[in-house]
């Protein structure tokens, strides 16, 4: 039985982070499959928001625009720090 007197928290980060990965993976993907470099494109699509860095291959264009680049900024250097927090 749960306690009434402890605040239970509720957070829907890991789906975001989850669907965040997906996204850019098949994005990554995508620009792989046409030739580009997908850290560049990725990376000139993140700084200017403009779409055109991304191809429209698999529907990536349409898809790294559904991620909020604010969110995505803040889980990329929230998610760097904590990978090389050990060294």
């Amino acid at each position: 039985m749960l306690d009434p007197n402890k605040t239970i928290t509720f957070s829907i980060k890991n789906e975001t982070d989850d669907q965040m990965v997906q996204i850019l993976t098949q994005v990554y993907n995508a620009l792989q499959e046409k030739g580009y470099n997908p850290i560049s494109q990725i990376v000139g699509y993140i700084l200017t928001e403009d779409p055109t860095y991304i191809t429209t291959h698999n529907n990536a264009r349409s898809l790294i625009r559904r991620l909020d680049r604010d969110e995505l900024l803040q889980t990329l250097v929230e998610d760097y720090l904590k990978g090389n927090k050990n060294q």
